[in-house]
């Protein structure tokens, strides 16, 4: 399971952007974080064509599908569609990673119970 936000784990950092401009001035190795599919089509299109990875928060389980057709590197779904989506992606064998936000440590359990490919958790410390 990857393991995002902890403070113990080195792990990739996301970079949220809303324009291409935004992309442009990401730091180096970040990977794009676009908050939904709605109004972002040119963004989409741009890390499609430019290999540059991203991760897209989903709202359904067809965004999820387009986002894997769209070569994201990571989505971000919400904890109710998580089973439905990671029954699709397996069956579907998606290259995309599903991941749960989660509030505390104790919700990695139940998240790799569900088959969740990776976690976000808001650490404080």
């Amino acid at each position: 399971m990857l393991i995002f936000g902890h403070h113990l784990i080195e792990s990739e950092s996301f970079f949220r952007v809303e324009s291409i401009v935004d992309i442009k001035n990401s730091p180096n190795g970040s990977v794009i974080l676009i908050d939904s599919f709605k109004g972002n089509e040119d963004i989409l299109k741009f890390c499609q064509e430019n290999l540059i990875p991203y991760t897209i928060r989903v709202s359904s389980l067809k965004e999820a599908i387009f986002a894997n057709a769209l070569n994201a590197k990571y989505i971000i779904a919400p904890k109710k569609l998580l089973r439905e989506i990671m029954k699709i992606a397996e069956h579907y064998l998606f290259d995309t990673k599903v991941l749960a936000k989660i509030e505390r440590e104790d919700d990695i359990e139940e998240m790799a119970r569900v088959g969740v490919d990776g976690v976000i958790l808001n650490y404080e410390s």
